[in-house]
């Protein structure tokens, strides 16, 4: 058996958003250390591009709609009754929603629909691995939120605020299930070159962009290896933490 505590075998990764962008770079890093992947993503055509990749099987892949509580819920509990476990959970998913656009002009109607994804979905998929990880008395999970978290963007309220109760979603959870055996942690990235930005206005897309001062985006096989790590046994004193990935943007 491996010494290694970032080496996955033996274990069983359930990694959401895995069709594109930072999940698909994870999935990918994740199964290269030895994980049995569990795949779930809105968009099935990737889902099956990458299970030709990685030679996954059927009950692998699952389509998953973040913004609905029975999706959620029944992905993840048909997950548990296939494969008997989930050791680490990777949430990547999210929405930008509106960008360059005052509060006062977003609608509550695409206000509500991107926190049902972004924060709404990231409750959901906690509380329905939660119980088997208490069980198994191990557990590692790894929400992917934001530098806008922190310090918000100007023009991107819904986004902001999702990504902000995530992390204090994180924070409160950690110290519940600090006990059990259980490490959850929240991953803040700036701008990442990936398609999630593709509406992003270039207004916003330039400001972000100016906030770093590494003057690039980050690459989503750099966002993977802080993933992996904070979802791998080596892991083990850190828990609702907020690892940051900005290029210097935010140094706290």
């Amino acid at each position: 058996m491996s010494n290694d505590l970032t080496d996955f075998h033996g274990q069983t990764v359930l990694v959401v958003g895995a069709a594109q962008g930072l999940g698909l770079a994870t999935a990918r890093l994740i199964a290269s250390r030895g994980a049995q992947i569990i795949a779930m993503d809105i968009d099935i055509d990737g889902l099956q591009s990458l299970k030709v990749e990685l030679q996954l099987s059927d009950n692998q892949i699952s389509q998953i709609d973040m913004g609905s509580f029975d999706s959620v819920t029944e992905r993840v509990s048909s997950a548990l009754k296939t494969f008997g476990r989930i050791d680490a959970l990777v949430n990547t998913v999210g929405l930008v929603g509106p960008s360059n656009t005052k509060v006062e002009d977003i609608s509550w109607e695409s206000f509500e629909a991107l926190l049902r994804v972004n924060l709404f979905g990231t409750i959901w998929l906690t509380q329905a691995v939660i119980p088997a990880m208490k069980a198994a008395k191990y557990g590692r999970i790894a929400h992917v939120s934001s530098i806008a978290g922190k310090e918000g963007n100007p023009g991107m309220a819904p986004y902001n605020v999702s990504k902000a109760g995530m992390i204090g979603f994180v924070k409160g959870i950690a110290k519940e299930v600090a006990t059990d055996g259980i490490v959850i942690n929240a991953f803040a990235p700036a701008v990442m070159r990936t398609g999630m930005n593709a509406n992003t206005s270039q207004v916003t897309l330039d400001y972000m962009l100016s906030r770093i001062p590494m003057g690039r985006l980050g690459e989503p096989e750099e966002a993977a290896e802080m993933l992996a790590f904070m979802v791998s046994k080596a892991c083990s004193f850190t828990t609702g933490a907020v690892f940051d990935a900005s290029g210097g943007r935010a140094t706290y």
